[in-house]
């Protein structure tokens, strides 16, 4: 074994971690759903969501069988709601040709909706014993660090050596749970010890042959991603209630939130009072403007304005993509957490609302 890998085995025993909910399985379907809600989510924030969606789908048959909805709605909250329906879809996809198994290799795994060569490669070597390299956003960390690489990791050329870097690391094989370890210890160097900020050299079991600690470069490396400002918008919400019912709308998916409930999304028109749906209009006069919310995305950031409307007549057709409930059960719903956070601010308790 490469003294490198070795090293991190032998300190991932010792110090790494080893009691959270996802360790001490080899259930590949465990393991997947945890590596998913890990993506660009810290752990202690996937521990709890983590916890009931396996409760509520123990296997891959459980979810596959469950409605889309069902999944999201313990999704929500969680953020980046397309792999929550990945995750679904792939299912669906196991139940229908693996007879509810999974993929037994990385490269097989890797064809499943959501998950990329890393994630796979992940779930093979914990799940399997598979000889396969990882390189998420702490691995790239650890991986320019150590060996002083420049340029961005997000870019081709980078992420291409930082790859030939992970696989030329990797344990020799022929011992499973050598690369379960391993991977696990890269993981978790990563998230405790070569941190983004402040990380902890003087603890870190690869600094007698860092490069970037020798030459005083922790700070600086990995190269930050080219700064560009994020462009700003802004939307409309609007809180339609009816007696003790809010009206909420499901986003069109693919796109932002695709798939969630939302608050209707509408300009505001102070000389029409009727509002149109996808299959009614609703008259309803304004009552009060909320306070605006700031929600980042990715690429763009989102001020979102919220009026609070008193419907005065509304037809009650039913469709699939439109719903009145009250605020309690809205609240059960797959809900972007810009929308859950409105809901849950908002008094509801106003004189006008018994019109």
């Amino acid at each position: 074994m490469s003294t490198f890998a070795n090293t991190l085995i032998l300190w991932q025993i010792q110090h790494g971690r080893h009691d959270l909910p996802w360790q001490g399985t080899n259930d590949p379907y465990a393991i997947w759903v945890a590596e998913i809600m890990l993506q660009q989510t810290q752990v202690m924030t996937v521990i709890p969501y983590y916890q009931r969606f396996m409760e509520a789908f123990p296997d891959i048959e459980y979810l596959a069988k469950a409605p889309v909805d069902d999944a999201l709605a313990l999704w929500s909250g969680l953020g980046y709601y397309s792999r929550g329906r990945n995750l679904h879809k792939a299912a669906c996809l196991m139940a229908e040709h693996y007879q509810s198994r999974f993929p037994r290799h990385a490269a097989e795994i890797q064809q499943l909706p959501g998950i990329g060569r890393s994630t796979a490669a992940a779930i093979a070597a914990f799940a399997y014993g598979e000889r396969c390299a990882i390189l998420d956003g702490n691995v790239k960390r650890v991986f320019a660090r150590y060996f002083g690489i420049i340029g961005y990791p997000g870019e081709k050329k980078t992420e291409a050596l930082l790859w030939q870097k992970a696989e030329e690391l990797l344990p020799q094989a022929g011992v499973k749970q050598q690369m379960a370890a391993y991977t696990q210890a890269l993981m978790d160097l990563g998230a405790t010890v070569c941190t983004r900020h402040q990380p902890k050299c003087l603890s870190c079991p690869l600094q007698p042959n860092c490069v970037a600690f020798a030459e005083n470069r922790v700070a600086s490396l990995p190269t930050p991603r080219p700064r560009k400002p994020l462009p700003s918008k802004e939307t409309t919400f609007l809180i339609m209630i009816d007696q003790d019912k809010i009206l909420l709308e499901k986003r069109p998916s693919p796109g932002i939130w695709g798939g969630l409930w939302c608050l209707p999304e509408r300009q505001i028109d102070n000389n029409n009072q009727t509002y149109c749906t996808q299959s009614m209009e609703i008259d309803a006069l304004p009552l009060t403007d909320l306070p605006p919310l700031d929600h980042t995305f990715t690429h763009f950031k989102l001020r979102i304005h919220t009026q609070l409307l008193q419907v005065i007549n509304r037809s009650h057709k039913k469709t699939d993509n439109e719903i009145w409930l009250t605020i309690d059960n809205a609240l059960q719903l797959a809900l972007p957490a810009p929308v859950r956070k409105i809901l849950l601010k908002t008094d509801f308790q106003q004189p006008l609302l018994a019109h």
